[in-house]
């Protein structure tokens, strides 16, 4: 039977509790309340990847200046969030050592803190002693691809530094994330692994977590376009949500055919459409490779939102 349209969530700030929807703490603080003004929309995530071999921007900025080059133009550009990567995630990526990772990262963090000391900064690990390291060179954020799953420690070290820790579904392990799986309801399936995530995470300390439906990481075209467009579904696991569809391979699939995606490079347009539904069902933080036009397309449709 085909699926029932869905309408448009109301979505009103003072509906989410302030102290699992405002992130941070004397530092810093981002709102994270859907349909909140600080929001306007959503936050922009930033992704900076110090690595040579991720599938978007591998390689072009793999040394300390050249990652601040690019930290300053995306905060310039309005990025709230910028997010360090030291690992690719992409299909066949080689993994990488905890020791290489955090050579990569902990300097690109450190000199980053250090000279843009109002940027909120997050470090893309699955790795404990790499987050650990990164949250001392400055970070203020982890964010676990993994979920938890590859080591649950990682819950432990945000909780000691009191780190919000965003966590990610997938299934796998690092190097296998993307292989298609099987769902019977994806949204209800993602949605309760992602309750023994939050779980987790809150057992061992932390008081913020941030949930990510995991777009593109296993998932078919048609399931990636349907938990984006049932994200306030998640939101009843009382957490901001955090998507990241930004040049994503469903993208390239829907603009040109699965036979024939379009270029990466030629997926902008297709990737703000998916982040507008996203934010329209109530995601406040977006990740993405294009600062300024994803902030500028939020700005916009946060105004239109806040009509309702």
């Amino acid at each position: 039977m085909p699926r029932m349209s869905r309408s448009t969530p109301s979505l009103n700030p003072d509906d989410f509790p302030t102290d699992r929807f405002v992130l941070g703490g004397d530092d810093y603080t981002l709102d994270c309340r859907p349909g909140s003004p600080e929001a306007a929309g959503a936050h922009v995530m930033g992704v900076l990847n110090v690595t040579p071999d991720s599938f978007s921007d591998g390689g072009q900025y793999v040394t300390v200046e050249k990652a601040l080059s690019r930290a300053a133009e995306m905060l310039s550009e309005g990025a709230s969030i910028i997010d360090v990567g030291g690992e690719s995630t992409r299909p066949g990526a080689d993994p990488v050592s905890k020791e290489d990772e955090r050579d990569r990262v902990v300097p690109v963090i450190d000199a980053l803190t250090d000279r843009f000391p109002e940027a909120v900064v997050s470090v893309d690990t699955y790795k404990p002693d790499v987050a650990r390291a990164s949250l001392a060179a400055g970070a203020d954020i982890v964010n676990d691809v993994t979920g938890l799953r590859h080591d649950p420690e990682m819950a432990a070290a945000a909780a000691d530094w009191k780190a919000p820790l965003m966590v990610m579904h997938s299934m796998g392990e690092p190097g296998d994330l993307t292989r298609p799986r099987e769902y019977d309801d994806v949204t209800a399936q993602v949605r309760d692994a992602l309750a023994r995530t939050v779980e987790t995470a809150e057992q061992a300390g932390v008081e913020q977590v941030i949930i990510d439906p995991g777009f593109g990481f296993g998932k078919s075209d048609a399931e990636n376009f349907r938990l984006l467009n049932e994200i306030d579904e998640l939101l009843t696991l009382n957490c901001p949500v955090l998507v990241g569809v930004s040049r994503k391979s469903t993208i390239g699939a829907t603009l040109g055919t699965p036979d024939d995606p379009a270029p990466v490079d030629e997926r902008l347009f297709g990737s703000l459409g998916a982040t507008a539904a996203a934010v329209a069902r109530g995601a406040t933080i977006v990740r993405t490779h294009d600062i300024a036009p994803t902030v500028e397309m939020l700005k916009v449709l946060g105004v239109t939102l806040r009509q309702r």
